[in-house]
């Protein structure tokens, strides 16, 4: 069952929204040759917590870091060490999820590592833009599935594939909350969308194969056949005309 949230929840809703927004900002300006991914994790912790935020994910059905850094062909869930130190070439997606005054945001986005090849571009770019053409279905009296199809359509007009073994969601009070969202589907089905709705809506797409696997660690999700993934997310509210992207 879908949960509608009143106008006294969005203040705090967008709060925690703007901690997840500057954090993110903060990791990008980090990203480059030589940094290990342990370092953006640190980095995103202190400035979540100097935001007066918690992080999300740390302790998460046992997930040990506050970020998911995945790199390459890890498709989400990449856990940030150490020993993965980031290259010319790379690109990483960094998901970041923060609460604040009892309320929870998240988002990601894909970010590249200096001088990136052609194909890694052209997956950022239409896994990003494939989220902005989701976003634009999400009105009230929409279907839920519109998202879905506005997100595929354009991810394999471009010759990409939509993962389908993660989603978006929605999110509040949890992290996770009905419904799930994903990307793809049959458009003008689904629930009906209504004013009040908060979702995370969150390609994920492969330069080859949809399909992906989780290693032995139980978290990171890699693509099948070692291609390239992107990611990017938005914390959106539904609203008449338009969603409030408070990522």
């Amino acid at each position: 069952m879908t949960i509608l949230r009143v106008d006294e929840d969005f203040n705090s809703i967008r709060k925690a929204g703007k901690v997840v927004r500057e954090t993110l900002a903060l990791v990008e300006s980090k990203v480059k040759p030589g940094v290990t991914t342990a370092e953006l994790d640190a980095a995103a912790e202190k400035a979540i917590r100097s935001l007066g935020g918690e992080p999300a994910f740390k302790g998460y059905k046992g997930y040990p870091a506050t970020i998911c850094a995945s790199v390459n062909d890890v498709v989400v869930h990449g856990i940030p060490t150490r020993k993965r130190v980031l290259a010319e070439g790379d690109i990483v997606g960094v998901d970041v999820g923060a609460r604040k005054e009892g309320f929870y945001a998240d988002a990601a986005r894909t970010f590249a590592v200096g001088k990136v090849s052609e194909t890694a571009f052209r997956l950022m770019e239409v896994t990003r833009e494939s989220l902005k053409k989701g976003i634009l279905q999400a009105i009230e009296g929409n279907r839920l599935f519109d998202i879905s199809s506005a997100i595929q359509t354009y991810v394999n007009r471009n010759g990409f594939k939509e993962v389908r073994a993660f989603v978006g969601h929605g999110i509040g009070r949890q992290l996770h909350e009905p419904p799930e969202v994903p990307n793809w589907g049959v458009k003008g089905r689904g629930p009906i969308l209504k004013s009040g709705l908060v979702l995370a809506v969150e390609p994920m797409v492969n330069a080859g194969t949809r399909d992906v696997r989780v290693l032995e660690d139980g978290w990171t999700a890699v693509t099948a056949d070692g291609e390239l993934s992107a990611h990017f997310e938005e914390t959106i509210i539904i609203a008449r005309d338009e969603a409030e992207i408070i990522t």
